[in-house]
C-alpha cells in the first residue's frame, strides 16, 4: 500500500505530467499547490523522501537557480523551471542532479523522434509551410512531463532503498 504522503506528490506529478501532455502548459496554481505540499509535509516530518523544511527550501531554490539561465536563454518554458524547484522541494537538492539527466535524456530521445517524424512529413510536401502555433505546442517536447515522470521514478528508487535498509 502506498503512503498517503507518497500518493500526494505521485497526484501532483501526474497532474503536472497531463497537463503538460495535454496542452503543453502548466498551470500556475498546479505548481503552487506541488509547493505547498511539499513544503507542509516536509514541515510535518511527512515528506515521502524523508527530508527537513530546511533541505525543503534548499531543493525548491537550487532547482529553480539550476534551470533559471536555460529559461532566459529561450531554452526552456516558466513552467518547467517552477517546476523543477518544487521537484527540489519534494525530493530534496541530491535528488535533482538525476532527475535532470533522466527527463533530459529521455527529452533527447523525443527530439530525436520528433526530427524524424518532421523529415518524414517534410519529403511528402512540395515544400515547406509555416506550422500553426497548434503544431508548434504538438512538435515541442513536454520536459514538465519528464520531470514528473523523473521524480516519481525517483520515489520509486528512494522507496526500493528504504525496503532494503529495513530487510
Amino acid at each position: 500500500m502506498i503512503p498517503i504522503e507518497s500518493a500526494i506528490f505521485i497526484g501532483w506529478a501526474l497532474a503536472v505530467g497531463l497537463s503538460d501532455w495535454r496542452r503543453r502548459l502548466i498551470p500556475n496554481a498546479l505548481v503552487l499547490a506541488g509547493g505547498v505540499g511539499a513544503l507542509t509535509l516536509a514541515a510535518a516530518r511527512l515528506s515521502p523522501f524523508d527530508i527537513s523544511t530546511g533541505t525543503a527550501l534548499v531543493g525548491l531554490a537550487a532547482g529553480f537557480v539550476a534551470l533559471l539561465p536555460f529559461y532566459l536563454f529561450g531554452m526552456m518554458g516558466a513552467a518547467d523551471v517552477k517546476v523543477f524547484a518544487v521537484l527540489g522541494a519534494w525530493c530534496g537538492p541530491r535528488a535533482l542532479l538525476g532527475i535532470w539527466v533522466a527527463a533530459s535524456l529521455a527529452a533527447g530521445v523525443h527530439a530525436l523522434v520528433l526530427l524524424a517524424r518532421r523529415r518524414a512529413v517534410f519529403a511528402l510536401r512540395d515544400f515547406p509551410q509555416e506550422a500553426s502555433l497548434a503544431e508548434r505546442r504538438r512538435n515541442s517536447t513536454p520536459y514538465g512531463l519528464l520531470l514528473a515522470a523523473a521524480g516519481i521514478g525517483h520515489l520509486a528508487l528512494h522507496a526500493l532503498h528504504a525496503l532494503g535498509a529495513r530487510a
